[in-house]
């Protein structure tokens, strides 16, 4: 009973315990459920009238102003990206509703990658509350109007547009302001020494753009600056020494500023620096800087500043490095062999004097380590050096020898003299007007050499810096329709951040012609962000300077359009060199975070005196005209040989041969002979011999001559006539008849002889015989 009693007492305590459970719910939930329900009220009518003015100074199409500006739920709002991402098209108007009289205001308009293509708004003044103005990635013209002087901003940023003009000495009022940047834009002048006031100022960024003149002593009284980035601008002078004043700074970036060497002392002071870089510094020299206390240094570029001397220890000590850069200087001796070494990822010592062994400790490191040695002075090491991609070894030994001692870099054999070499840079195998063009396709890498073919070879050095590297980073793709005839070598095109050789060997020694074949095909040209890009290298031919801030884009007059240069060069020792070099100039960000460096479409190397190759048909003629001469000749030696054995000796005429003997005789023509005997009458007829009859003729002159004339059937032959002839001639007896003269013509064979010899002739003969 008692437990029965107790069991409705159990209950009631069970739905008491219930229903405050479902109380306290419902009271932690309703002010999330009356703060969901209500929206906050509208910004004050001037400031949406301000908004209608600023969206038609922009040209902002899209805001739709029946919603509320304030309300984060709208199409007003779309998150902005954290600072510095690469995140773009974003469209964000940001209020504060936090007034003790409950209005909201304005405070932040964000307006990233929209190309807007108006002017930057002067009606921005409206917004008294405004604070934050993000306007980077469009294509916003004019100049900063001088009505924003009055504002209270604190972040600024109309980087990437297409602003002209000197940068206005006014924005110094703006002394609330934290961070400002005008990276990228056209401005011209000096930096205007009102910069001096904003001394809340933590971040400053001017980078490439056509900034001339001195840098501005009254910069030092910015004691809060943080970062600075004055990169690819006109400045004169020598690098302002007034980095003392900057206690808190930790980003500097003055990379082909303009300003000389050297490297002032004072930099020593920055203690706080966790990223350095300065480039590209003409002029005097320095030894290396003191950064001996920067220990939370993870950034570090001093490259082509001229640096002579060894590399500090500390260097190699500091355990937070990430990036280190230190190419083209002048640095000396050798690399530590430290055990407590940095763990820098990515480590450039390209075209220095190193000297010394490699150390182990770079050798074995993997696949994530990227590491230039390149053009160095090293010696052999005693350890094996193994083949990666990673460790980029090309001509880093005494000697400009490629190799390691393991000859794992070792070059094909040349296998004869070539006389041309053509390249399709970034691309497949393609053939253009009969011209051959060999594929490059290889990714190529961050420090990288890569042994191609027998008579080429790359070498690839550099980081794309402030974008997460990717293995796509160094081969550019077409993204439009290309322009320009031959396309298949424009389609892709190699790209490097730093340094890209084309090494050439094999070659005949002798005079060339290097064609260059560059198309833009990255940086856009239309009215948009996309086209405020300026890509600007250097190209080096056999280490000549044949191109200095090359712009494809403007010695073309725009994109996707083919710029061929022809450079005359020599070659001996049969290699050639190509490089190309980014100087630091340029814009870096356009159309997106890493766009800069060389760029090359296609490389042509001829010989100006190479043999002419043949085509299929010329191959074809070649052979038969070969095998047609070959034969002629074998002919020719044959006849030749007849022709000289007498074979083919014409045979000489009678009256040659005779006008060839020394007879002392004259020649009578057929005619006289008839004429003297009248034709060969019968009644002149006075005796008959062997080989025929004898005819007593007279000649005009009255000579009285007798004519034997021989027979045709006396089968008496040249032979035997010449001998008759060369008998009766050599006879020399005053009583012996003397030759006169013969006749040789066609059949007829006639000796002409005083008739009076004849009859002392017959007498001497009769005399002759009687005596025997």
């Amino acid at each position: 009973m008692g437990g029965a009693a107790n069991c409705p007492s159990v209950m009631n305590i069970l739905f008491g315990y219930i229903i405050l459970t479902v109380f306290l719910v419902l009271v932690c939930m309703e002010p999330n459920q009356v703060e969901a329900r209500v929206e906050p009220p509208y910004p004050p009518d001037y400031e949406l009238k301000a908004l209608h003015e600023i969206a038609a100074e922009l040209g902002k199409k899209d805001w739709n102003f029946s919603e509320n500006p304030c309300n984060n739920k709208s199409s007003w709002f779309t998150p902005p990206p954290t600072h510095g991402s690469q995140a773009i098209n974003n469209s964000t108007v940001t209020c504060n509703c936090s007034f003790t009289n409950g209005e909201c205001h304005i405070e932040v308009i964000y307006l990233a990658g929209q190309d807007l293509d108006g002017v930057l708004p002067p009606s921005l003044s409206k917004l008294l509350y405004i604070k934050t103005v993000i306007l980077h990635r469009n294509y916003l013209k004019g100049i900063i109007p001088r009505e924003w002087a009055a504002l209270k901003l604190e972040t600024l940023s109309v980087a990437m547009n297409h602003i002209t003009g000197p940068i206005p000495g006014y924005l110094g009022n703006i002394t609330t302001l934290k961070y400002l940047s005008l990276e990228n834009n056209q401005f011209s002048g000096t930096i205007p020494p009102e910069f001096g006031r904003l001394v809340n100022l933590e971040n400053l960024t001017l980078n490439a753009n056509y900034l001339t003149g001195k840098f501005p002593l009254s910069l030092a009284n910015l004691s809060n600056l943080k970062e600075l980035r004055i990169s690819s601008n006109n400045f004169t002078g020598k690098i302002p020494d007034i980095f003392r004043s900057w206690k808190q700074l930790e980003k500097l970036e003055i990379q082909a500023s303009g300003f000389e060497g050297p490297i002032p002392s004072s930099l020593a002071l920055l203690h706080n620096l966790v990223e350095l870089r300065i480039s590209d510094l003409p002029g005097e020299g320095s030894k290396f800087p003191n950064l001996k206390n920067m220990k939370n240094m993870y950034r570090l570029m001093l490259r082509s500043c001229n640096i002579s001397g060894t590399i500090p220890d500390y260097i190699w000590e500091l355990s937070g490095l990430q990036i280190l850069d230190l190419s083209f200087n002048k640095l000396e001796g050798n690399i530590s062999d430290s055990e407590s070494l940095t763990k820098a990822q990515y480590m450039y010592l390209t075209k220095n004097s190193l000297a010394g062994h490699i150390p182990e400790w770079m050798s074995i490191r993997d696949s994530r380590y990227q590491i230039d040695l390149s053009y160095n002075n090293f010696s052999e090491s005693h350890q094996s050096l193994s083949c990666r991609e990673n460790l980029n070894l090309f001509q880093s030994f005494s000697g400009g020898k490629n190799l390691g001692p393991d000859n794992c870099l070792k070059s094909l054999p040349c296998s004869k003299d070539w006389y041309s070499v053509n390249i399709n840079c970034g691309g497949g195998a393609t053939t253009i007007n009969g011209v051959n063009y060999e594929a490059d396709e290889d990714l190529g890498g961050r420090a990288k050499y890569v042994p191609l073919k027998e008579t080429w070879e790359t070498s690839s050095t550099g980081l794309f810096w402030d974008t997460t590297p990717t293995s796509m980073d160094f081969i550019a793709r077409n993204v439009s329709v290309l322009r320009t005839n031959n396309s298949e070598l424009y389609t892709r095109a190699r790209l490097s951040p730093l340094s890209l050789t084309y090494y050439f060997r094999c070659l005949a020694n002798g005079n060339y012609t290097v064609t260059l074949h560059f198309a833009e095909i990255v940086i856009r040209d239309n009215r948009s962000y996309q086209s405020l890009g300026r890509r600007i290298f250097d190209v080096y031919v056999q280490e000549k300077l044949e191109l200095k801030d090359f712009n494809i884009k403007n010695e073309e007059k725009g994109v996707d359009k083919a710029a061929i240069r022809k450079f005359k060069t020599v070659v001996r020792n049969k290699t050639l060199t190509i490089r190309f070099h980014w100087a630091g100039k340029g814009t870096t960000a356009i159309p997106r975070r890493g766009t800069y460096g060389p760029l090359i479409s296609a490389i042509s190397v001829d010989s100006d005196h190479r043999p002419r190759v043949l085509n299929a048909w010329e191959k074809n003629l070649k052979v038969v005209v070969g095998a047609v001469v070959s034969v002629l000749c074998l002919v020719l030696v044959i006849l030749g040989i007849l022709w000289w054995k007498g074979y083919f000796q014409p045979k000489p005429s009678r009256e040659q041969v005779l006008r060839g003997l020394d007879l002392q005789t004259g020649f009578f023509t057929f005619i006289q002979m008839k004429a003297a005997t009248n034709n060969f009458d019968p009644a002149n007829k006075i005796g008959e011999g062997g080989f025929g009859a004898v005819y007593k003729g007279v000649l005009l002159d009255g000579t009285i001559i007798a004519i034997k004339k021989l027979s045709s059937k006396s089968r008496q032959g040249d032979r035997e006539f010449l001998n008759e002839l060369g008998m009766i001639s050599g006879l020399q007896h005053p009583n012996v008849v003397r030759l006169y003269g013969c006749c040789v013509e066609g059949t007829q064979l006639l000796l002409d002889m005083n008739t009076w010899k004849i009859i002392a002739l017959h007498m001497l003969y009769s005399v002759l015989k009687k005596a025997s």
